[in-house]
């Protein structure tokens, strides 16, 4: 992610994405929490649907049209997965019709975190979504509160590593991890 891009360019779609996945990520994942009383996962429906589904797909198909196939394919699927399980909130579906959805875009995440060239921080981000829609998903397949709620803070701490890399790219903030010895790891 570059910081002093022009208004149009893929950078500033790619930034825009992470923002809109971080802030999905992080609604989606502090309901399924319970951290907030009367919150639940089914109130970041409109949110799912709108930024993490329309928003997303949008600007998908705007990382294709640059020639960023790797935004492109993240920010088109994504978005589809979030319009998908929006639309199917609170619809009657068996656990196991549940379970099968996320391990399906589980796949996709894990796609995406194997393929991932932004070093480390894009695949951290990456890698915690897929963890998180696996909790979710064994969580459905049994019936497991418990794992529902570990799902829900690992989409948490995946939005929030999301969100600091956009705003990182934004303010110019560092994005890479470094050890004690000076050598550090590209990260964004």
């Amino acid at each position: 992610m570059d910081n002093g891009v022009s208004a149009g360019s893929t950078a500033s779609t790619s930034t825009l994405g992470n923002i809109a996945l971080g802030l999905t990520l992080l609604a989606f994942g502090i309901g399924h929490t319970g951290v907030l009383s009367g919150v639940t996962a089914a109130n970041s429906v409109s949110l799912a649907m709108y930024v993490g589904g329309a928003a997303l797909f949008l600007l998908g198909l705007l990382e294709y049209r640059g020639g960023n196939g790797f935004n492109g394919t993240a920010f088109a699927g994504l978005g589809v997965f979030w319009f998908t399980w929006a639309k199917g909130a609170g619809a009657s579906v068996s656990e196991e019709a549940a379970g099968t959805f996320l391990v399906l875009f589980a796949m996709l995440a894990l796609t995406l975190t194997l393929a991932a060239s932004s070093g480390l921080f894009g695949q951290g981000v990456y890698a915690l979504l897929t963890l998180s829609l696996l909790l979710l998903a064994i969580g459905a397949f049994v019936d497991g509160a418990g794992l529902a709620k570990a799902g829900g803070w690992v989409a948490a701490v995946s939005g929030l590593l999301a969100w600091y890399g956009a705003t990182a790219a934004l303010a110019g903030w560092p994005m890479a991890l470094g050890r004690a010895s000076g050598r550090a790891v590209a990260a964004g």
